[in-house]
């Protein structure tokens, strides 16, 4: 299947014959181009990687030539509407914006699960990870990577008690990506000790076969302690004994990637906190991956703050180094997964990104003196310290048991509030068991005894060759199960959107097709209490169900608050009985130009009537502001409250080309009687067939301009480029020039 920029995703041919689906490569995917200066549009870039085959570029690429510089870090955007199907239309959206990892969430209670589960029930705050799902995904991810002309790494979690058998079903299935840390198991799945380490030594196997990448959990350390940035010399620690049990195990270390959160978020004067650890870790972990992310411990509701605390991240990225730079969405606060920030998230990083290419060229840290050195040095040390008095309790599950990890106390220092476990408690607890002298596993990626050197020394390393190779040499092997659940299930999700699928019809969404969600923002005169209710009634007299306040935020406790006030609509729009007219047409800054070059233009222009209004003629005409003036119009403003006669004897005795009336008062029709006027002045003088008439302003329509004898009528969100353009094209028109 190929896709079309102006197509939508065919869900139902990514369903049809998944059972025969196979993917296509394993394997995590950096970007490439990277290390090198390359030449996009008129600038040089020293921090990019290779382009998109097809992109969206950021709002204001149109005035750099659309382009679309790509950073060198892997993009993250994380996904977990409880929909699969939803989930791959914003895997599209988001890769068109440049994210190259996608992460789908899991739900919190799959940790619990003791095997594989089949089927695709919905989830809460994630979906649960199945193989239809994953396989539907992976297909999807396989034709979206075409369309963007980038592959495209796939990324869920090796964790809970089926962490194995997940394992297994993520190299079968080409997931490219997966969290696996079996501390995360122990402090906050509260799954025993002894399993997970088990656990995680037979998945981490199979990842490396898989050549998968893996993200560890100690960012998890700083996002649950009461006061994290203390936590710092542990996080250190934690990184440390994951990575090198990775290793231990078989993994590379170029798959292996630290998951690193600064610590702290404005107020605090987090840059003199963040940077010093950043440098730290990057350091004594030199030889591994970073996968930078924004710390969720501090987010609240507002989308500002929350882009603000991210940009100051990407400068920490920016300064030290980012493999892999995770896109928090900023909504994250509020529990709402909706499509707009997930993309909004990786725009804020390429643009950040963008924004500051070749940053190090120009400035350096100061890394061997003062404030920042010192501080490095004790992170250092501390971590040191921290990993010896493990050593001297008699290891990491003796230190679990005495609290010492997630205790907000800056090491040495205890506050005793750390997470505490037992060796011989947990979920999973006794289960683990010694194999048995004659046990056998005649599979490619095992970990431990499997007893087949019995049957031949060309076994030891390759132990399938024993059953014709297992399921990752032979995927016919898998057995596919599709939906278990008659009731819930994607083809009953299909059908019930059948008709915005297959129709012209479209309803407004959010996280869904047809969810019917809106976002409204409202400002309150009164406090936050009453602003929150009184909004609630003001959603439900608006036609809203469902009603729901998702932000409140104080901008004087007397004065007012803000409120962004979520609901659902229920009717549908059928866009074939849209009235739509034709897009304004723009010519290129280039072609406008090079036309006044050769033929100069020169008008008159003014506010009439009785009417002071001047901002918005000001930036249509002002260079400042992208007015026609920057094309080499010259330009001749009269000012407000002129009236219509003097215009028209300005345009006159200047010789002008067009006369452009900007109006914005319009009670008793006052702005199209002027329109009126100025047209039949125009000919009563003379010049009606020489001078183009153009009537501008927030009540104006085009339509209702020409009636009153205006050429053209310009309303609401107009820009110099659109008058230029319509400026340019009529004079042609009236000159009979093609």
């Amino acid at each position: 299947m190929e896709l079309k920029p102006n197509e939508k995703l065919d869900i139902e041919y990514i369903l049809k014959d998944l059972d025969k689906y196979r993917p296509r490569r394993r394997g995590w995917h950096w970007r490439k181009g990277t290390g090198q200066k390359r030449t996009i549009g008129k600038f040089e870039y020293y921090d990019m990687s290779e382009p998109l085959k097809n992109s969206q570029p950021l709002p204001a690429a149109k005035y750099f030539d659309n382009i679309d510089p790509q950073p060198k870090a892997v993009i993250t955007t994380e996904i977990a509407s409880g929909r699969f199907e939803d989930d791959i239309r914003r895997m599209r959206m988001a890769a068109w914006h440049g994210a190259d990892h996608i992460m789908v969430i899991r739900t919190a209670g799959q940790s619990h699960f003791d095997g594989l589960i089949e089927g695709t029930p919905q989830g809460v705050g994630g979906i649960p990870v199945t193989r239809k799902q994953v396989r539907a995904q992976r297909k999807a991810l396989d034709i979206i990577e075409d369309e963007v002309g980038r592959p495209i790494n796939y990324h869920s979690y090796v964790s809970g008690v089926a962490g194995p058998e997940i394992a297994v079903m993520f190299a079968e299935e080409g997931v490219n990506g997966a969290h696996q840390d079996p501390q995360y198991n122990v402090l906050y799945r509260n799954i025993n000790m002894i399993r997970s380490f088990v656990d995680a030594a037979e998945a981490k196997t199979v990842m490396a076969w898989a050549d998968m990448a893996q993200i560890d959990g100690a960012h998890n350390a700083n996002a649950t302690a009461r006061e994290a940035w203390k936590v710092m010399p542990e996080l250190m620690v934690q990184h440390a004994i994951n990575s090198m049990f990775s290793v231990k195990v078989g993994m590379k270390k170029e798959n292996i990637c630290l998951s690193t959160v600064p610590p702290t978020a404005p107020p605090a004067p987090c840059m003199r906190l963040d940077l010093p650890y950043a440098v730290a870790l990057r350091e004594l972990f030199k030889e591994y991956k970073m996968r930078a992310q924004m710390n969720t411990k501090y987010m609240e509701s507002s989308t500002r703050e929350a882009t603000v605390t991210h940009v100051l991240n990407l400068l920490i990225s920016q300064l030290t180094s980012a493999d892999i730079q995770s896109t928090i969405t900023p909504d994250e606060g509020r529990n709402v997964p909706w499509h707009i920030y997930n993309i909004e998230a990786v725009d804020t990083a390429k643009q950040a990104f963008a924004g500051m290419d070749g940053l190090k060229e120009m400035i350096e840290i100061k890394r061997h003196e003062g404030e920042l050195a010192e501080k490095v040095r004790e992170l250092k040390e501390r971590a040191i310290l921290f990993m010896e008095e493990i050593l001297e309790v008699g290891g990491y599950f003796k230190a679990v048991e005495q609290g010492f990890f997630v205790d907000s106390g800056y090491y040495p220092e205890r506050n005793g509030d750390g997470i505490f476990r037992k060796i011989d408690g947990g979920v999973g607890a006794g289960t683990v068991f010694e194999r048995d002298e004659d046990y056998m596993a005649p599979v490619t990626a095992h970990f431990g005894y499997n007893n087949v050197a019995q049957y031949g020394e060309e076994f030891v390393d390759d132990p399938a060759k024993l059953i014709g190779g297992c399921t990752f040499e032979d995927p016919s092997k898998i057995i596919f199960i599709d939906e278990l659940d008659e009731n819930d299930n994607v083809n009953i999700r299909l059908e019930e959107v059948k008709e915005l699928r297959k129709t012209s019809k479209i309803k407004p969404e959010m996280e869904w097709l047809g969810d019917g969600i809106v976002l409204t923002t409202l400002f309150l005169p009164t406090d936050e209490r009453t602003a929150e209710f009184a909004a609630i009634e003001i959603g439900k007299k608006m036609g809203l169900e469902d009603v729901e306040v998702i932000h409140k935020e104080i901008m004087q406790e007397a004065e007012g608050t803000r409120i962004e006030l979520k609901g659902r609509v229920t009717f549908t729009i059928d866009t074939n009985d849209l009235v739509i007219p034709p897009k304004p047409k723009v010519l290129s800054e280039d072609e406008i130009r090079k036309e006044i070059e050769r033929k100069p233009m020169k008008i008159v222009a003014a506010t009439v009537g009785e009417d002071e209004h001047s901002v918005g003629l000001r930036e249509i005409i002002d260079i400042k502001h992208g007015g026609i003036e920057k094309y080499g119009i010259e330009c001749h403003i009269l000012g407000t409250s002129v009236p219509v006669e003097k215009l028209v004897d300005a345009a006159i005795e200047l010789n002008a080309d067009a006369i452009l009336c900007s109006t914005i008062i319009s009670h008793d029709d006052i702005h199209y009687k002027n329109m009126k006027k100025l047209h039949e002045l125009c000919i009563e003088k003379g010049i009606r067939d020489r001078v183009i008439l153009v009537a501008g302003g927030t009540q104006v329509s085009n339509e209702l301009a020409v009636e009153s004898g205006m050429d053209a009528g310009f309303g609401r969100g107009t820009k110099g480029e659109h008058v230029a353009t319509f400026l340019v094209e009529k004079r042609r028109e009236m000159s009979n020039e093609d």
